[in-house]
């Protein structure tokens, strides 16, 4: 039992029809499963109550309204402040440790690696942020689902507008916060960089100690050209900073890290005092920067490192950040390396330094970044040097925004723009052959995730061969 009727009155200052219990909740009807909480947002464009049939029909146990309804439900004055009243409720029952991600770059698949990490030492008791569930919406719903029994809660935020974060942080009071890494993101809406790291430093000030009072670890990039913002805007609220990287000067740092022949990494990290030695799964420069992040939180909750560093072993690629899948070309077989959900000046340059890493001939299929407003061509055409240090013998490029990046690859590389995933598709299926290394990433809103579901899927591609699968 997660919440019953009597609960979520209490807490979000509500009325109960009748009582019933619910053993999960979620706000989108096409999620619902039996025994979940319907909470029937209204909008702009949307009003859950429209659902609430649907929503009922596919198991939910109760719902929290707004309107009249004939079903078992709570019946509130305004459903969203209702949803955060519940994220505050269960933050408040909660009595273990309360652990905030954010970052330009990294976070969800630090939360990820996070979650595994801690799970390994205290199985079942782990609550985490599902999805990328990290904004005005997904962060009060990942709250309200959080188990009774919860020991260690990790919760990812995050924001494309300065004040964001701050709101976000004061819901979640985290004992721990990190922030992964600063990056030319979202710059639509900042002036520089700088900015930028502001923004991200608003996550300190939710920061408490396990009695509720200020206080708390900070856990900041020690290689960050922002650091020194980042412990300026740590200092009015963190009891403790540590800092992560791959020089020696962080409190938690690479001794050494080797590329092994599986495309994951070997690595000597010196945390505090210790020093640790474990296999990272995950390929790339930025994956053992994620994971030394990764060990300072585990270290700073009283958790295992050792068993810390089996779990970043063990644990498997995120579909759209990194998950790596072989799929059937002919009578062979090609690598996908799936980035298909987010792109930003800084992850395209370290998945292109992935890419530059893997045998056989390298295609990137690359769309477009957004929301980096009034610089958005110079980003663009800026990634011609990683493309060429990456060996890429063919760029598919997808939306108008890659124009400045065709016209600085012009003559460079085998180029093709077009201007939609679905027609990158339909050029790659004549393109790709066995033994190709393919990288697909860009902006969420690009669909390339429809491209890498159409090539998991066996849409056939012809070989050169003239066969086909």
């Amino acid at each position: 039992m997660l919440w019953t009727a009597a609960e979520i009155a209490a807490a979000t200052s509500g009325t109960a029809a009748t009582d019933f219990a619910v053993t999960g909740v979620a706000f989108d009807s096409r999620e619902v499963g039996p025994g979940d909480l319907f909470i029937a947002l209204t909008g702009d464009s949307t009003d859950g109550h429209r659902f609430l049939d649907q929503a009922f029909a596919q198991g939910a146990a109760g719902a929290i309204v707004s309107a009249d309804t004939p079903h078992p439900h709570v019946r509130v004055a305004d459903t969203f402040a209702a949803l955060n009243d519940l994220g505050r409720a269960a933050r408040a029952r909660m009595g273990g440790t309360v652990i905030g991600v954010t970052g330009s770059v990294g976070k969800t698949s630090a939360k990820e690696a996070l979650f595994a990490a801690l799970d390994r030492s205290l199985p079942g008791a782990v609550h985490r942020s599902v999805k990328s569930y990290n904004n005005h919406t997904g962060v009060p719903l990942s709250l309200a689902r959080m188990p009774r029994d919860t020991q260690i809660g990790v919760f990812e935020m995050g924001m494309n507008h300065a004040g964001e974060l701050s709101q976000l942080t004061r819901l979640v009071r985290p004992h721990i916060a990190i922030v992964t890494a600063i990056a030319p993101a979202h710059t639509e809406f900042f002036p520089d960089e700088s900015a930028i790291a502001d923004a991200k430093g608003e996550i300190f000030q939710g920061l408490e100690a396990p009695d509720g009072s200020p206080g708390g670890t900070a856990i900041i990039p020690y290689d960050s050209p922002h650091r020194d913002r980042l412990m300026a805007a740590a200092a009015p609220y963190a009891a403790r900073t540590v800092t992560f990287g791959l020089t020696k000067g962080a409190d938690v740092h690479a001794v050494e890290a080797m590329r092994l022949p599986s495309g994951g990494s070997f690595v000597t990290a010196k945390v505090g005092a210790r020093e640790l030695s474990f296999t990272l799964s995950q390929p790339g420069m930025h994956w053992v920067s994620n994971a030394l992040a990764v060990l300072a939180a585990v270290d700073a909750a009283g958790a295992d490192l050792a068993r810390a560093g089996l779990a970043l072993a063990e644990m498997g690629g995120l579909a759209g950040r990194g998950l790596r899948r072989t799929t059937r070309v002919g009578e062979g077989e090609m690598l996908v390396i799936d980035e298909s959900y987010n792109a930003n000046p800084a992850s395209m340059r370290a998945t292109l330094a992935v890419l530059a890493e893997e045998p056989g001939r390298h295609v990137a299929v690359l769309g477009e970044m957004r929301e980096l407003g009034d610089d958005s061509a110079a980003y663009h055409a800026a990634l011609a040097e990683p493309i060429l240090a990456a060996r890429v013998e063919t760029a598919l490029l997808v939306g108008e925004a890659m124009a400045p990046l065709a016209e600085a690859l012009e003559g460079r590389v085998d180029i093709m723009h077009v201007p939609d995933a679905a027609t990158a598709l339909d050029r790659l299926k004549n393109l790709v052959r066995a033994g190709d290394a393919v990288l697909v990433k860009g902006s969420n809103g690009v669909g390339l995730s429809r491209l890498v579901a159409g090539l998991e899927s066996g849409i056939a591609i012809e070989d050169r061969m003239g066969g086909g699968t």
